[in-house]
């Protein structure tokens, strides 16, 4: 039975085309029934203004509650009040993980259009809300009206850091639970649709007819999904894909897979459960627990959240929240939840490929793929994977994303079933068949990245086989569209197969073909080229390369300095003489001296300096190295002059212009004979 589309309300709920942005909110269900009742009370919240920074709205809801639904219907539906755009970034990684604040923070600058190029690389120390790019991003904020959805919060810690001084802009966070600290919150706390919108849910989804001539059934299958919208959509797969199913069959179907997952649970089978009662977020900081507003649903009492200290007015923005420690876990999916139960029912009923992909979707970078990831990860042609793609959607077990640069559908894992289908998939799959699809999957996303680097680079003759029709990069625009869009996909691969140590082979072929290719766009970020000569050097120092291990630290304190970050670049510099001594390799090690000097003489230590550029000028010159040898004189010079020890500056000085004028460098020459000539002024003037 074909599915009924859904069309935007006019009037109020029509979104604003004009605004910028909306475009990166999750494409959400085709269909939203319901949920006036919290709609009304974040519309009410919104327009409620906050003393000093940009007002926050919390939308709490465990697992299933359809919050990053109901989040990006709420965003549609006010973002003309917002002129400046749109930005959106989950906090959380599919598997719960924490995204740091930073991380979060970089991505919605370049959402803002600015250059992440001038934001210094994060510190030692540093995540919070003094890390650089979390300074740029408040600062690139001020004076514009900009709505900022932030989907799957862990904890305030993460949130504060990204709150700006501005009251324009509007904060729109979503959590499983609870966010404590937060100064001036009342939460909106999702609980479960009414009757009537559950009801009118089942029936877009599952058809008005089959639906309608059967209310009892409809109003049993409603309640024993716990009229959870999650729940609710996977057994609207299940009676879709099942045309012969009784809608009260399937309402009985569903609590005898509740019943068994309970009975397992309660046998100590699986992990122990959440609590029954759904996560609240905190809201009042000053002891008070948030509590939903006048009429939001709620099904029931909000756990106990400890109680934030008192705090002065929140003029100051260390006032506004006090993070408490970070969770030790996402909030779980408890096994007698009917989710799970509408899980198990809607797993059971595909074929096997259907689940071998679903399992094998958890390898994906990020859980997210289209058909070029998704036919490497379980070894099928790309058509064929498309088609599996759209079978799983249409039975609401991905979410369907915003289609890739040339339209390709896209989808993602929803983070509320990742942790069932990892244990099915290591419960399932052989290790060696995991390790394979996750070896094709390198190889695959290496050639893409290769492919992207030749269309960006055409001089470059040694570009890569041409790929199959279906996986074809079309130009270069898409080459670079298609790198941008998927660079935290490719990041997220590179380091997760770095950090398991299995295929490092395949990884370094990506991180170099990722280091290669980003700069071709003229988007990459600092951040990103740190974190992938990281990578670059934890592979080497883990098989035993000093001299690839010397060239990564190189290039790391290249980024640093680059930065203006002297300290932690010198430290690079040494780390890195140190891997080149053990390599033999006077080059890197005229480098890595020729860097640290650098970095004293920027530290205005010109003593160090001096005796640091010596040291990389006799490696020069026993290298034979004219060119290195008089670009270092005249470094040996400057620092010379910076302690007034003229005689010795000039002294170099003639040296150096005496070896360019023996390579015939007459550019460089005149050079140096003119700082040669500045210096004679200083010495006679002084």
């Amino acid at each position: 039975m074909a599915r009924k589309t859904a069309t935007m309300e006019a009037g109020t709920d029509a979104p604003d085309e004009r605004v910028p942005g909306l475009d990166r909110l999750p494409s959400g269900p085709a269909l939203f029934v319901g949920r006036r009742t919290e709609l009304a009370a974040l519309r009410a919240a919104a327009v409620r203004p906050a003393e000093g920074r940009s007002p926050v709205l919390v939308l709490a809801g465990r697992p299933g509650s359809g919050r990053t639904a109901l989040a990006v219907r709420f965003a549609v539906t006010v973002a003309g009040q917002y002129p400046d755009g749109v930005l959106f970034a989950r906090l959380s990684a599919p598997d719960g993980g924490r995204v740091p604040p930073a991380r979060a923070a970089r991505r919605l600058l370049e959402q803002l259009g600015a250059d992440t190029a001038d934001v210094p690389l994060p510190g030692a120390a540093g995540d919070g809300r003094d890390d650089p790019a979390c300074v740029a991003l408040r600062a690139a904020l001020a004076g514009r009206r900009v709505l900022l959805v932030l989907d799957d919060v862990r904890d305030a810690g993460q949130l504060w850091p990204l709150l700006a001084d501005e009251p324009g802009c509007l904060v729109l966070a979503t959590t499983a639970g609870p966010l404590t600290g937060i100064e001036d919150i009342d939460p909106v706390i999702l609980g479960g649709l009414d009757r009537t919108a559950a009801a009118e849910l089942l029936g877009d989804l599952v058809g008005g007819t089959r639906i309608g001539c059967d209310p009892v059934g409809a109003a049993d299958l409603a309640e024993a999904c716990g009229s959870q919208p999650a729940a609710l959509r996977l057994m609207a797969g299940r009676l879709r894909g099942k045309p012969e199913l009784a809608v009260t069959e399937a309402a009985k179907e569903l609590l005898r897979a509740v019943a068994e997952a309970g009975k397992a649970e309660s046998e100590g089978v699986k992990e122990p459960a959440e609590p029954a009662d759904p996560p609240a977020a905190s809201g009042k900081g000053k002891g008070e627990r948030g509590k939903a507003p006048r009429g939001a649903a709620a099904t029931g009492p909000e756990p106990a959240a400890a109680a934030a200290p008192p705090a002065e007015p929140a003029r100051d923005p260390a006032a506004w929240v006090r993070p408490g420690p970070e969770p030790a876990e996402p909030v779980p999916v408890p096994d007698n939840d009917p989710l799970v139960g509408a899980f198990t029912l809607a797993y059971a009923g595909l074929t096997a490929a259907q689940a071998r992909m679903l399992r094998a979707l958890t390898l994906a970078p990020a859980q997210s793929a289209d058909p070029r990831t998704a036919s490497a990860l379980v070894g099928c042609p790309a058509p064929e994977a498309a088609t599996t793609l759209a079978a799983l959607a249409e039975r609401e077990l991905l979410a369907e994303e915003p289609p890739a640069a040339d339209g390709t559908a896209r989808y993602r894992v929803p983070g509320r079933l990742h942790p069932r289908l990892v244990r099915l998939r290591e419960r399932d799959d052989r290790p060696a068949e995991i390790e394979l699809a996750r070896a094709r999957l390198l190889e695959r996303l290496v050639r893409l990245t290769e492919s992207a680097r030749s269309l960006l680079d055409p001089s470059d003759a040694a570009g890569p086989d041409p790929l199959p029709g279906p996986l074809r990069l079309k130009s270069a625009a898409h080459a670079r569209e298609w790198l941008l869009g998927e660079r935290d996909p490719l990041l997220g691969a590179v380091a997760d197969a770095i950090g398991q140590g299995d295929l490092d082979g395949s990884a370094g072929r990506l991180v170099t073909a990722l280091l290669r290719s980003l700069p071709l766009t003229g988007a990459a970020a600092p951040a990103d080229l740190h974190q992938l000569h990281e990578l670059v050097l934890t592979v080497a120092e883990r098989h035993g390369r000093p001299r690839r291990a010397s060239a990564a630290l190189l290039n790391l304190g290249d980024l640093q300095a680059a930065a203006g970050r002297w300290e932690q670049a010198s430290g690079h510099y040494r780390a890195a003489l140190e891997h080149a001594r053990t390599a033999d390799d006077e080059a890197l090690c005229a480098r890595a001296l020729e860097g640290a000097a650098g970095c004293h003489r920027a530290l205005g230590d010109a003593v160090r300096a001096a005796d640091w550029y010596g040291r990389a000028l006799g490696v020069r010159q026993s290298m034979g190295d004219q060119a290195a040898e008089a670009r270092l004189l005249a470094r040996v010079a400057e620092a010379h002059a910076a302690q007034r020890r003229f005689d010795e500056a000039e002294r170099e000085y003639r040296a150096s212009v005496s070896v360019l004028r023996r390579i015939g460098d007459e550019r460089g020459r005149e050079a140096v004979a003119a700082a040669l000539a500045e210096l004679r002024e200083r010495a006679s003037a002084g």
